[in-house]
This record gives structure tokens, sequence and C-alpha cells, in this order.
């Protein structure tokens, strides 16, 4: 289930979801394959916006879509088989007609970081093209606030990698 917090540079609150790798997951060196973190990238997008309590389902319904504009992954640390990891997201926005999630992969009870990410998505209406980031969406971003017992922040994305956890922030 995931948990949120929040975190000083991104818009709204960080979402945690917890992801077990699966044998499918990885490659024959028995390590997470490369292309499979854009997956749990999306899981945790999915989870960011279910927590905000609309599905992509429901937000598309309304006529807006948020399609990959561009992807970046940086690896860190090795991941394998039966790990449980915890994928944490946040959104940014980046512009009118632009929002950036940002992620970072841990395992489950370390700090060291073994992935971190961002996704870029352009929004668009049901016609396919750019507008601006819809009122609904920044509500319910504005509405989620931290609860009891959330998880510490996460790292600082970007060059500032070097601090503690729970010290730094991200979109």
């Amino acid at each position: 289930m995931p948990t949120h917090g929040t975190d000083s540079t991104v818009e709204g609150p960080w979402v945690v979801s917890r992801i077990r790798v699966t044998y499918a997951d990885t490659d024959q060196m028995g390590h997470v394959y490369y292309g499979n973190y854009l997956v749990y990238f999306e899981i945790a997008r999915t989870e960011w916006m279910r927590v905000l309590g609309l599905t992509y389902a429901e937000f598309e319904k309304s006529g807006f879509f948020v399609p990959v504009a561009e992807a970046h992954v940086k690896y860190l640390g090795r991941t394998f088989y039966d790990d449980l990891l915890e994928v944490r997201a946040a959104m940014r926005e980046i512009g009118k007609t632009r929002v950036q999630f940002v992620y970072e992969i841990h395992r489950t009870g370390e700090e060291k970081l073994l992935a971190t990410g961002q996704t870029i998505h352009a929004v668009l209406n049901s016609e396919g093209r750019a507008i601006r980031i819809p009122p609904m969406l920044r509500e319910l971003i504005a509405k989620l606030e931290p609860l009891p017992g959330d998880v510490e922040p996460p790292l600082k994305s970007g060059g500032n990698r070097n601090r503690k956890a729970g010290s730094g922030a991200q979109r």
C-alpha cells in the first residue's frame, strides 16, 4: 500500500509504492532488467494519482491525457529477484502544459539509492492538443497533506545526492 510524505522542492507529496521483484523482472545475470525500472516508475506514478483520489482512467474520462514525452533513469545499484523495493514518486509542474514526475528506488529498509529518474509528460486534451495543466489536478495536489507516520522525505535529486535520507526534496 502506498504511503506519502512531503518534500520542499516538490509541488505535491511523495508517494511510496512497494514492489516485489519477480523472476520475470530479471535478466540472465539475475539483476532487474534495465527497462523494468520504467515499469516500476509507471506503477508508482499510477499510485501517486490514486493517493490523490483520482485514477488515470478517471482523469482520461475527463478529457485529459498525460503521455510521456521524455524519460531518464540513473542506475546506482543492483536489484535482484525477490527484493522488496520502495519506489518513491512525486510530481512537479515545469511549465504551463507539462509536468515532471521524479522517482527514487530503494530496497525496503535501506537508505542506499538503487536508481533515480524522471519522466516529463505533456498535458493534452481529447483532441491531442497541448493544454494548460487542469485546475482539477492542481487542486488535488494542494489538498493532499502529509499524514502522521508518513515516510521521511527522500534524498534530493540531481547533483546533491550525498545527503542523508530525510534531509532533501525533489520534484
